[in-house]
């Protein structure tokens, strides 16, 4: 019932859901048209994601980590270089769902500002899960609609990965030194042989994303081990971000089919700069994953699309389902007020936009 509970509350799916049903009275979906293999990867994904939070491999990085920091600026740089690096290879929904109440309780027993520091991780987070293919799902989406190779993929995203890093380098030098006691370290243990294995699977997923072995033998083995390890850790498994896809599929397929709406999109997609702005733009007002697979499907410039999708999980709320996630976790367990948060995190975040927007389109304009 819980796992019903999620789904149905679900904001972005009920969306999905809504203009999906509309567009089912102008056309009927073509089965070709839904990306089995995108599904399969992502099923797979969320499920292995599932698998490390469960073996709490991130809480122990995290206390180990954070147990060598004695002042406000290392702490801030530990927790986000951290939050940047789960990222990459967990997720930023997993991330920012684990390191921003650690922190908090670490920033409530000393004293510490809160804001930055859970605004850097919530960052991190976004910048990391852009670097990898499964760190961000629609990345598996631009991966699977257009082919890319992994060497295209990290040529794309490594660039993206080094300017954001060295922007955030500068955010830090502005943090006060302030001396805070040591963090003792917690008595987390690692399971190694459940790591170990899925890490050899996680290994196997990627190539099962490249399309070098078929995703479904990757996603079968993933599922089976979480149902070896604890089988209710299949409960955990963001099913709405599912059928979100499998609802964007069925609604494109639809739309596909109406000439008059395929003229618009393509004329708002037409070339390399406007694939890239719209991107962004529809990121704002209905998340980076639905805005990729709708602007996926009808454009053919890939590069614009990946940086445009990931740098469009910065500016609102909405832009990325990590940043929702930030402002849940942070009303949940901080001692500051709520609406300076909004603000302050809100103006973080779009400057944030802007100034990814230019380095973005640096990138694609000199082709770096």
């Amino acid at each position: 019932m819980t796992v019903l509970k999620n789904i149905a509350k679900d904001r972005i799916l009920q969306i999905t859901v809504l203009i999906t049903v509309v567009s089912l009275f102008f056309a009927r979906p073509r089965l070709a048209d839904i990306n089995f293999h995108t599904l399969w990867s992502v099923a797979a994904m969320l499920t292995l994601i599932q698998i490390y939070a469960y073996l709490h491999v991130l809480d122990v990085l995290a206390y180990k980590l954070t147990s060598i920091a004695d002042n406000t600026r290392k702490l801030n740089m530990l927790f986000t270089v951290l939050a940047v690096i789960a990222g990459m290879f967990l997720g930023n929904d997993i991330t920012v769902l684990t390191l921003i109440p650690l922190y908090l309780n670490i920033a409530k027993r000393y004293k510490l500002p809160q804001i930055l520091p859970v605004t850097l991780i919530g960052m991190g987070a976004n910048i990391g899960a852009a670097f990898t293919p499964w760190g961000n799902p629609h990345n598996i989406f631009l991966v699977s609609r257009f082919d890319i190779k992994p060497l295209v993929f990290f040529k794309w995203s490594v660039p993206y990965l080094i300017i954001s890093m060295a922007i955030m380098i500068l955010v830090f030098i502005f943090i006060p030194k302030k001396e805070i006691p040591v963090q003792k370290t917690e008595p987390i243990r690692i399971s190694w042989r459940p790591t170990i294995i899925t890490t050899a699977v996680f290994i196997f997923f990627f190539f099962g994303v490249f399309r070098i072995v078929n995703i479904v033998w990757p996603m079968l083995i993933a599922i089976i081990l979480a149902l070896a390890i604890n089988p209710r850790i299949m409960l955990k498994i963001d099913y709405a971000l599912l059928l979100t896809f499998t609802g964007f599929f069925i609604f494109i397929s639809d739309i596909q089919q109406i000439p008059a709406i395929v003229n618009l999109i393509h004329m708002t997609v037409h070339s390399e700069s406007s694939t890239y702005f719209a991107s962004i733009l529809t990121s704002q007002i209905m998340s980076n994953v639905p805005s990729t697979i709708l602007v996926g499907k009808f454009t053919n410039y890939a590069q614009a699309l990946f940086l445009g999708s990931n740098i469009g999980g910065f500016g609102s709320a909405i832009g990325s389902m990590a940043n929702m996630l930030v402002m849940k976790t942070f009303n949940q367990h901080a001692t500051v007020s709520r609406k300076k948060f909004f603000i302050q995190w809100t103006i973080m975040q779009f400057a944030g936009l802007i100034i990814l927007t230019i380095v973005g389109l640096g990138l694609l304009i000199f082709r770096i």
